[in-house]
């Protein structure tokens, strides 16, 4: 079996803290990862960092990041940057490969298109129920890969969808995204182990969504009870 190496150096290099996203509401620390020659650039956000949620009352934002990636990884949907867990400088926290974007795309134009890394996003976000893709969490690459940063409050067990990517809502569904809802529901709880990570709730309300969206055929909805963009949506 090939050794992943990106994922072994996240995992097992030496974490050293070389600043902070001073925007960030949650200690969010811009870090490195260096393992004999090799290194590399990756955001840190230990738990002892984390501020309590009222309406995420369990769990850590770093274990929803961590299921984020796991989703996205497991679907092949590949829209979360390489996620593990680990302890650091502060502790336990999520380590998350750093994305260089590409800079000569402007997101305050990209995000409003009708192309298809935007759309697997939207349904990626419609299956973790994110409730906070912004704008700026959107990290399209020059080789035209994109990521999505910012999973910590996710998985909710109501419906609390907020994102700024409704540009396909009550769209059908392709076969590829209705194959995916359909291999996620046969696998949660076996292939797709979710359970050191979130409550029991929240993955009976993962398999809930997921039939609803089979149900329907459609990408989902705004809600009319909530905010339907996240504020800022930037």
């Amino acid at each position: 079996m090939a050794i992943d190496v990106n994922r072994l150096l996240l995992e097992t290099g030496e974490l050293v803290v070389t600043g902070r996203l001073v925007d960030a509401s949650n200690a969010t620390l811009y870090a490195k990862v260096t393992l004999n020659a090799m290194e590399k650039i990756c955001i840190y956000k230990p738990i002892a960092g984390e501020r309590p949620l009222w309406d995420f009352p369990d769990g850590t934002l770093a274990d929803r990041e961590y299921a984020a990636f796991l989703v996205s990884e497991f679907l092949n949907l590949n829209v979360v940057p390489l996620t593990i867990l680990r302890d650091g400088p502060y502790g336990q926290g999520m380590v998350q490969e750093w994305i260089d974007i590409d800079e000569s795309i402007d997101l305050a134009n990209y995000f409003s298109q009708d192309i298809p890394e935007l759309r697997q996003m939207a349904f990626f976000d419609a299956i973790v129920n994110n409730t906070d893709r912004k704008i700026g969490h959107l990290l399209p690459t020059k080789s035209g890969e994109l990521f999505g940063c910012d999973h910590g409050v996710t998985f909710h067990e109501e419906d609390k969808l907020r994102t700024v990517l409704w540009q396909w809502a009550g769209d059908l569904l392709t076969p590829t995204e209705i194959a995916a809802l359909e291999l996620l529901i046969a696998s949660l709880g076996n292939e797709l182990d979710l359970t050191m990570h979130l409550t029991v709730n929240e993955i009976e309300a993962i398999t809930l969504r997921a039939k609803h969206m089979l149900n329907t055929a459609t990408m989902p909805l705004p809600s009319p009870d909530w905010p339907a963009i996240p504020w800022p949506a930037f």
